[in-house]
């Protein structure tokens, strides 16, 4: 396994391998989630690159930017043993050079949910993204379910912009009692980790009034969030159910659609969603 810290190193470490060639970016502190990503991109490609960079400019001013989980060292060891062949681990001033101005505008479909409730978000991850794609070009790019919006909006940024990686999307990886991995789970003591449980819960009351042929999306909405409130150390952000491909809020739930809420456990704040 090579780890690179520079945009030429990378340049010529891709130039020399062998393809087709996959690209898993993460910001690190890698979980089952991240690997989840990593072994299908193993499985499915003859050289696999992951990049290790946590993006300062996606996180807002009051955000967790500074005490973000970060250990190299372990994520090494675990790219290491899943057989990895590059590592990109670029620093800050690698990624934005001083005197950098250029920045990709998402549109109306990263203004949405996260987008609404952290402006410059999705701009931020998607000008990353758009870097690392141009740096690697790789045949294939991977991303997590759990991210749904960001799934969204990289594959609308790789069309339009014909940046030609597939995207390839891989279904969130839970714990037993169905909470999303999460780097931020780290957050969570004890009781707030029992506590978050109820957006997995929540998710389940979608699932269950669908299956029982509810189609009235405000009507599943409610139920979702008086189960919430039954949590003392929840606070509800947003709950939605859009379309899958617009994320436009639907009145009535069609095939497709994408159940998807943000709920803060004490201070910490977790996204989930399911497809119905």
């Amino acid at each position: 396994m090579k780890v690179v810290e520079t945009v030429t190193e990378m340049r010529e470490a891709v130039g020399a391998s062998d393809r087709p060639l996959g690209l898993v970016p993460t910001m690190g502190y890698l979980h089952e989630g991240h690997l989840a990503l990593v072994r299908r991109g193993r499985f499915e490609n003859t050289t696999l690159a992951v990049s290790i960079f946590v993006n300062l400019a996606q996180f807002g001013p009051s955000e967790d930017f500074a005490s973000y989980p970060r250990d190299m060292d372990s994520d090494l060891a675990k790219l290491h043993g899943e057989g990895t062949d590059l590592v990109f681990a670029p620093s800050l001033t690698e990624i934005y050079p001083d005197g950098f101005e250029m920045q990709v505008e998402v549109g109306v479909l990263g203004a949405r949910l996260e987008g609404e409730s952290r402006p410059g978000h999705f701009r931020s991850v998607a000008t990353v993204v758009c870097k690392l794609l141009s740096i690697v070009r790789p045949d294939r790019a991977y991303f997590g379910q759990k991210d749904v919006q960001q799934t969204k909006v990289v594959t609308q940024m790789v069309r339009d912009l014909n940046l030609g990686a597939e995207v390839v999307v891989v279904p969130t990886v839970r714990e037993e009692d169905g909470l999303a991995l999460s780097s931020r789970n780290a957050y969570l003591s004890p009781e707030e980790r029992t506590a978050a449980t109820v957006l997995y819960r929540a998710l389940g009351v979608a699932q269950r009034m669908r299956d029982d042929g509810v189609s009235d999306a405000g009507q599943v909405k409610r139920e979702m969030r008086s189960l919430i409130a039954t949590e003392p150390l929840a606070s509800i952000d947003y709950v939605s159910i859009a379309d899958d491909r617009s994320l436009l809020e639907l009145d009535r739930i069609e095939d497709g659609a994408v159940v998807s809420l943000a709920v803060r456990i004490g201070r910490t704040r977790l996204i989930d969603n399911v497809s119905l």
